[in-house]
């Protein structure tokens, strides 16, 4: 028995002598690890915030704006606030009623507590950076954003819920609210292009854009200008949309008019950025939220094809004619109006109707 019992003891002292060897080996790796992985980050233009987690971008890289283009900006944002409640109040848009243009919505609101700061999100108006902007702001690191296969509207909505309008209004009480405003017309040719021309295979957009050939290709309104593309024409884009508007049924989120979709007249907004104007307008939002050192005011998804704006819109919204984009106006005109835009170029493209064309040659 004392034979056992000594030999037992002597396992014990090995497997204690062992583990002691062991512990004195991986706790300096394991501090060794820690200060390589924070130096690792500050290689590559971060420090860690101890507070919060996030990886903070070191001062010599904040970009900002001086204090002359700071009082610049404070004029500009004050000046789309006015003509914003002035034209709300003009069209009667400040008004609660039955409609989706007289209803609070607050669905695609992101409200951050932490940081004091709401958007709503417009699709296809930098969409894209804001909301990898807030993905960081919910914890998400850079690296795994720009990494990871998932949606990044998915992330979001796994730690931003959806808030009801009187939580929306709680939150805003001390936090600054943001939209991103973009021509409309620009902004429907660019959701066309990325949701439909560029469609990813067996995606809801993709059978979408199958399903818009299929009823509109043989129109005769459209037979001229319908192309041989698997997708869509733009004419035959339009006239579907039109059509949706007219029987009432649900736009979808890129294709739907931002006033409708954030109800601005309703919902107070702090901010109203620009698309056009995004470079300054989001330096400027940055530096009035202290968040200079968690987000960099970088564009995402710059668009599909390479191909400048302003050509783009010539090349597509020429294939229209003056009564098509009257129609679509007549959509949209509220977000023209609210958000100071201009369908007057946009005319200036627009092909002969069919019916005037028509009368010209008979004549």
């Amino acid at each position: 028995m004392k034979f056992h019992k000594s030999y037992a003891n002597c396992r014990v002292r090995r497997y204690l002598l062992i583990f002691t060897a062991l512990s004195l080996v991986l706790l300096p790796l394991s501090l060794i690890y820690l200060v390589w992985n924070e130096q690792l980050q500050k290689i590559k233009g971060y420090e860690i915030n101890n507070e919060t987690g996030l990886s903070l971008i070191p001062e010599y890289a904040i970009q900002s704006l001086s204090p002359e283009e700071m009082q610049d900006m404070s004029v500009r944002m004050e000046a789309r606030l006015n003509r914003l409640k002035e034209k709300c109040s003009e069209f009667g848009l400040d008004v609660v009623g039955p409609d989706a243009w007289h209803t609070p919505n607050t669905w695609e609101f992101l409200v951050n507590k932490k940081y004091h700061i709401i958007w709503c999100n417009v699709f296809k108006a930098a969409s894209s950076s804001w909301m990898f902007n807030f993905n960081v702001l919910a914890g998400y690191t850079p690296n795994y954003l720009l990494k990871t296969k998932k949606i990044l509207l998915n992330l979001a909505r796994e730690r931003y819920p959806r808030v009801t309008l009187q939580e929306l209004r709680e939150a805003q009480n001390d936090s600054t609210t943001f939209i991103i405003a973009r021509n409309p017309f620009e902004r429907l040719l660019s959701a066309y292009r990325d949701k439909i021309v560029f469609a990813l295979p067996y995606s809801f957009h993709d059978k979408l854009g199958r399903s818009i050939v299929r009823i509109y290709r043989k129109k005769p309104k459209l037979i001229s200008r319908a192309g041989n593309t698997k997708y869509p024409s733009f004419p035959e884009f339009v006239h579907w949309l039109l059509d949706q508007i007219k029987r009432g049924n649900y736009i979808d989120m890129h294709f739907v008019s931002a006033t409708s979709f954030c109800t601005p007249c309703l919902i107070r907004f702090d901010m109203i950025l620009k698309f056009e104007s995004l470079a300054e307008d989001q330096l400027y939002l940055i530096e009035k939220t202290g968040l200079q050192r968690v987000i960099a005011p970088v564009w995402r998804n710059m668009g599909k094809g390479g191909r400048k704006t302003q050509e783009l819109q010539q090349q597509f919204y020429s294939q229209l004619t003056k009564q098509e984009m009257l129609e679509l106006y007549n959509y949209y005109q509220y977000d023209f109006d609210l958000f100071d835009y201009d369908i007057k170029e946009y005319l200036k493209y627009a092909r002969a109707d069919e019916e005037a064309g028509a009368a010209a040659s008979g004549a």
